[in-house]
């Protein structure tokens, strides 16, 4: 074993558990790809400001979770703990808002890290797949993303999975509602921590998981009694089009998030198998963030799936996806001659577009044939002295054990025939 291991709250993906962690973000991404969604990338560390503006000072993420250096030069970044943030910084830089097709429709895949008590599906260092429509206040927006987010759920095959939904309000009638709520807050018997958080964003003491603080939340204010009707008929809306779609959602008036930026519509995909890290993705519109970071006014929606908990909840339900194996023909050569002729062959193979593998290290048919068997080849081609003189391999089929000697030169033509 090596001296150094993985920091602790962090992982390796290897082989084979890492096509599942594949297949996943495929399966999260397809639905995006046809749904006019175009690939974003971006750096693994940012401006500490743009979290901090962005995300929110309150927020623990901020706070107490970012990972933060400061550069020779003096600059004080973080390392990535979310999205948003960095793809709506990314489009704004890019200027794809002025390219005239709104929304700007962007999806991304990667790594986030955040200082965190490690436990089970809960990491340091955690993959996403998410998802952003920037410049456009539409219901049928919201609407589009819950719908693929579940789409993507169900073509996995998870079914315990629930979509919880509320709403926030905007700028109008949440400023009434934060007042209320901060009044009947500063009653109650809290820590100073919580207290602070009262002062700065109240919406996320409901968001407390601890049940002495739940116990005295039973008769706080309900956000629902204070939206405008402009936030309502907007929410009704979202509501109808996911019925019409035959999406299941739960409402959820609790429900805020971890992020200040969110603004009327906010979701959340749970999975009660998962224990207390039941939520395995979430997002919502944010509406005010470009403004918040020096950008004009975008209203926007999106949402991130985590894939990691993604994998625990295909675990959970016991869902073994049906992967591909990576190889579908293995050479084994018997003898220099051979090694020389079936690596030209197993090559061209490759460039044919059939993924092959070879018996590397010179062993004997024996062990090659192990690994062969290892590697979910569906066939082996085997070749020694004598088929090289008579200019033919074997071919074995591994599943049947059925063996024929096929023409060197017909080799490709008929594994395409076998394989389709």
């Amino acid at each position: 074993m090596s001296t150094f291991q993985a920091p602790k709250g962090t992982y390796d993906l290897t082989p084979p558990r890492s096509a599942t962690f594949l297949a996943v973000r495929e399966a999260i991404a397809a639905p995006l790809r046809d749904s006019g969604y175009g690939y974003i990338e971006t750096p693994g560390f940012e401006n500490v400001e743009l979290f901090a503006r962005g995300v929110g000072e309150s927020t623990d993420i901020v706070t107490k979770e970012m990972y933060t250096l400061t550069t020779k030069g003096g600059d004080q970044l973080a390392l990535r703990p979310e999205g948003t943030a960095s793809v709506l910084r990314a489009a704004l830089e890019a200027n794809l808002h002025k390219a005239g097709n709104l929304p700007v429709k962007l999806w991304y895949s990667g790594s986030y890290y955040r200082y965190e008590r490690p436990q089970a599906g809960r990491y340091r260092h955690f993959s996403q797949v998410g998802a952003e429509a920037i410049g456009t206040e539409d219901p049928v927006l919201d609407a589009e993303l819950i719908i693929l987010a579940d789409q993507a759920y169900r073509s996995l095959g998870l079914r315990q999975f629930r979509i919880l939904l509320n709403s926030l309000g905007d700028k109008e009638c949440r400023p009434v509602y934060r007042e209320a709520l901060q009044t009947f807050l500063r009653d109650l018997d809290l820590d100073e921590e919580t207290r602070r958080r009262i002062e700065i964003n109240p919406l996320r003491v409901l968001d407390d998981k601890r049940a002495d603080v739940q116990k005295q939340l039973t008769d706080a204010p309900k956000l629902r009694d204070y939206l405008c009707d402009a936030c309502k008929a907007y929410h009704e809306e979202v509501r109808a089009l996911l019925t019409a779609a035959g999406v299941v959602y739960e409402d959820d008036e609790k429900l805020v998030r971890g992020l200040d930026y969110y603004t009327r519509t906010t979701f959340e995909f749970v999975h009660d198998g998962l224990g207390s890290q039941s939520a395995v993705g979430g997002g919502g519109r944010y509406d005010g963030l470009s403004e918040m970071i020096g950008g004009p006014e975008l209203p926007s929606v999106g949402w991130a799936l985590g894939v990691d908990r993604t994998v625990l909840a295909l675990e959970a339900e016991g869902i073994e996806l049906d992967l591909p194996y990576t190889t579908s023909v293995y050479a084994v050569p018997l003898g220099e001659e051979a090694r020389r002729v079936l690596f030209g062959v197993v090559t061209g193979l490759r460039r044919a577009g059939i993924a092959a593998d070879f018996a590397f290290g010179g062993r004997g048919l024996k062990g090659a044939m192990k690994s062969a068997n290892r590697s979910g080849a569906r066939y082996a081609l085997v070749a020694g002295e004598r088929d090289l003189a008579e200019g033919v391999v074997q071919l074995k089929d591994m599943e049947s054990g059925e063996q024929s000697a096929v023409p060197l030169t017909e080799v490709a033509a008929e594994l395409a025939k076998r394989l389709g």
